[in-house]
């Protein structure tokens, strides 16, 4: 369908290796899911150029003021430094890490694994509403709670207070990393408890 060069060094490791490690079930070969794309350090812009048009891309960025000596600028820079996501069948995998600059589809075990839906939904809906995320510490444990209303409704994710404002962690639970999105309280409840509101 595309015409492929040969993959990387560690791309065959990923594809090759123990047979039973390389078993997918027809459906997981076929099915387009999203899957998280590792990168070279800082090839991520020019993995998903050369991804476009292969598989639906993912590259989520945020604004970052890089000071030189001299003068400061605004740059957009990756979200998740050496990562993307893209959308594929299983069955293309070789097509994703053929490209230059891709060390490997994240997974367990030598598979590279799916991301759940609800995972990257929210991601894409802040970037494309163009609603301000920055990188935040991954978290594992905190209250899970549910946007009630306006852009960001139905979202769920973590609740934290920084600096008097309450920001709502959204996680990608496969690379181990969280963004931070502003909220307001008075629009978030409980998890479970969707009529209630939260109090401060």
């Amino acid at each position: 369908m595309y015409a492929v060069s040969a993959p990387a060094p560690e791309a065959i490791a990923l594809l090759d290796g123990d047979p039973s490690k390389r078993s997918f079930a027809c459906s997981d070969m076929q099915t387009p899911r999203w899957y998280a794309v590792y990168t070279r350090s800082r090839h991520e812009k020019r993995v998903r150029q050369q991804l476009e048009g292969r598989s639906l891309e993912f590259l989520p960025t945020c604004e970052s003021v890089h000071r030189w000596n001299d003068r400061s600028a605004v740059v957009s820079v990756p979200l998740f430094p050496s990562y993307l996501f893209v959308r594929m069948r299983l069955a293309d995998r070789v097509q994703v890490v053929a490209v230059p600059g891709v060390v490997n589809l994240v997974g367990v075990h030598g598979r590279p694994s799916p991301i759940p839906d609800e995972e990257i939904l929210p991601l894409r809906n802040c970037f494309t509403r163009q609603i301000g995320m920055e990188p935040h510490p991954y978290l594992v444990a905190g209250r899970c709670v549910r946007i009630r209303k306006g852009p960001l409704a139905e979202m769920e994710g973590i609740l934290v207070r920084r600096k008097g404002q309450f920001r709502l962690i959204l996680s990608v639970n496969l690379i181990a990393r969280s963004v931070a999105v502003e909220v307001d309280l008075n629009d978030v409840v409980p998890v479970g408890q969707y009529p209630h509101k939260l109090t401060a």
